[in-house]
């Protein structure tokens, strides 16, 4: 079960980052390292055939606890425009939305590992990366454009059963 020792490191680099200064050198290197553990838990997993429920659901909790942590910590030492907080807002409504028309339609909670869904994650991870040369008011524009279209595509998916695994 080595994705899920992976997995299990993402907690942990998540509960360090905690103390760390948001973009020092060890907050850099932490991040990177909880992003592609991100990346590698589910390859490894299919590689080695020991993909499971568990390992999912502990996926994603991994995943929502590592990104609250880094909003934890970016959020407060970097400017957002007013537009881009709405933008969120909306995307957040959908997956909101999605979350419990899932339970509602599917008797169950759902998450979606839909490639869409993936190519927002790898652009959100970026995103803070991309800060000391392009300004958020721009970087933002695309992270924000795909992860809409990945929140409507992903309530279709579920109201479709299509790409839908349970929580």
């Amino acid at each position: 079960m080595m994705a899920n020792f992976i997995t299990g490191c993402r907690f942990l680099i998540s509960a360090v980052l905690l103390f760390c200064p948001a973009f020092s050198p060890a907050f850099c290197v932490l991040y990177m390292s909880g992003g592609l553990s991100d990346m590698i838990d589910g390859t490894i997993a299919r590689r080695t055939n020991t993909v499971s429920e568990f390992g999912s659901r502990f996926d994603t909790i991994a995943d929502i606890v590592f990104a609250v942590v880094c909003l934890i910590k970016l959020l407060p030492v970097i400017s957002i425009p007013m537009w881009l907080y709405v933008w969120i807002a909306v995307i957040v409504l959908i997956k909101v939305f999605n979350i419990i028309s899932g339970y509602i339609v599917r008797k169950k909670l759902m998450a979606v590992h839909s490639v869409m869904n993936k190519i927002t994650g790898v652009l959100l991870f970026i995103l803070p990366l991309s800060f000391s040369f392009i300004p958020l008011k721009y970087s933002a524009i695309p992270v924000c454009v795909v992860a809409t279209f990945a929140a409507v595509q992903e309530g279709h998916f579920i109201r479709t059963g299509r790409e839908t695994a349970d929580i």
